[in-house]
């Protein structure tokens, strides 16, 4: 993930020296841990997913929306230190329920790990992309690393938009031929979530 790699060469290139700026780095941490929990335990007890991932993807957007608005970061730190705030607290609870998602939507203990493990190893190159998107002849604006996860974020919704309203019409069509079988016995594992029992959470 860019932002972890990227938020100490933010906060120095808002004039603050490195240690300051490694302490500067604790607060918004303690946000994000407050929002992933808090969005956490609403997703989980109202079944929901996608919209909590969006909404956190939007406000994570608003915070890199902030921090490519400030023409002059040095000048105004308190300004891009707060955007800051609305990045670490949007994209960790994003990121928490996007990784939650697979594992509650595939069932098959094999395809289980494999959808995993895949979304794991894809997802990280994000981290990879991130230390070539913020140089440090870029600061103190970043535009580049800043704009690409602005985009990032944008096309995150989009698609989770998408991908909840098909699996909403897929359970649809599904409870219009459960009804007859409901009473068959338990979902096999082999069979998982090819079965129209299976309802896929969104």
């Amino acid at each position: 993930m860019s932002f972890g790699n990227s938020q100490p060469t933010i906060i120095t290139n808002l004039g603050f020296k490195a240690a300051t700026a490694q302490l500067l780095t604790v607060p918004p941490y303690a946000f994000a841990f407050g929002t992933t929990v808090g969005v956490a335990v609403l997703s989980e007890r109202l079944g929901k997913r996608a919209v909590f991932i969006g909404s956190s993807a939007l406000f994570a957007a608003i915070g890199y929306a902030i921090l490519l608005g400030n023409t002059d970061p040095v000048a105004r730190p308190g300004l891009s230190y707060a955007a800051v705030f609305f990045a670490a607290g949007g994209i960790y609870p994003a990121t928490a329920l996007v990784l939650s998602w697979p594992t509650i939507n595939v069932s098959g203990q094999t395809k289980r790990a494999t959808s995993t493990a895949m979304q794991i190893s894809i997802g990280n190159l994000g981290a990879v992309l991130g230390t070539q998107l913020y140089r440090s002849h870029d600061g103190p604006r970043f535009i580049v690393g800043h704009s690409f996860a602005l985009g990032y974020l944008l096309a995150n919704v989009v698609v989770v938009t998408i991908l909840a309203f098909v699996l909403k019409n897929e359970n649809k069509k599904r409870a219009a031929i459960a009804e007859e079988i409901k009473d068959v016995g338990e979902i096999p594992d082999w069979k998982g979530d090819s079965d129209p029992r299976w309802r896929f959470e969104y």
